[in-house]
């Protein structure tokens, strides 16, 4: 880590010496470091308010712009035995699985687990600090597929299948993918509901993992891994 000053009277503001360093705007230059597009003696510093002393390094990153970085909705591929506390926990540079926009400490502010998953479940979660996306995937809940799929032991009783497909109070899709791995789909389907409707039938959740949260899905993304949505995709 960068060691830069938070102690008034230590050097200067960084922001001012952004200033010097681009010229342009103090606001031009909070802005630049709240990109993260300004580095202190080789390390990346997103704190406008940090205090750098004339002997350190100061310099605008390349592609640097003097904007606010827009609201961050990341796409969690979440291991089971997580709970929601442990979220964030696992989202850092090292785990992000796709390359492209770069990761701030900013992006963990404020970043509102929107489509949460049982501990025991695994798959799909979305965190967003975007209100759009927080408003669609919450009041529009019931109208937005889910994808899973189960491993389930235990003999499945007469006509269980179709009782699956009827899903209660919701159209459900349940087929068969291979011996003891059934595929669910259904608009507001949650993991509770999978688990109640397959012990109604005779059958038991040994695992369940999310596949896709209406046209976004998992894509291959490891266990523990996770990325930014991109700009063109909709749920």
């Amino acid at each position: 880590m960068t060691d830069v000053s938070q102690k008034d009277g230590e050097g200067i503001r960084l922001a001012k010496r952004v200033a010097e360093v681009a010229g342009c705007s103090r606001a031009e230059a909070e802005r630049y470091i709240a990109g993260g597009w300004v580095s202190v003696d080789g390390g990346v510093v997103e704190d406008p308010a940090s205090r750098v002393t004339p002997a350190q390094a100061v310099a605008l990153l390349p592609g640097a712009e003097p904007s606010e970085p827009l609201p961050a909705t990341i796409l969690l591929h979440k291991p089971a035995g997580v709970d929601a506390a442990g979220l964030l926990a696992l989202i850092a540079p090292e785990t992000q699985a796709a390359p492209g926009q770069r990761f701030l400490r900013r992006h963990l502010a404020k970043l509102d687990p929107v489509t949460p998953l049982d501990k025991a479940a695994s798959g799909l979660v979305v965190l967003s600090q975007d209100w759009r996306i927080v408003r669609k995937l919450v009041q529009d809940a019931d109208r937005i597929e889910h994808e899973y799929v189960a491993e389930v032991s235990g003999a499945i009783a007469d006509n269980g299948l179709s009782r699956l497909n009827m899903g209660g109070a919701y159209p459900l899709k349940a087929s068969w993918q291979s011996e003891g791995r059934l595929r669910f789909a259904g608009k507001g389907v949650d993991a509770a509901r999978i688990l109640d409707l397959c012990a109604g039938v005779g059958l038991t959740v040994t695992s369940l993992r999310r596949l896709r949260i209406g046209r976004v899905a998992l894509a291959g993304m490891p266990a523990g891994r996770w990325r930014f949505l991109g700009e063109h995709e909709k749920f």
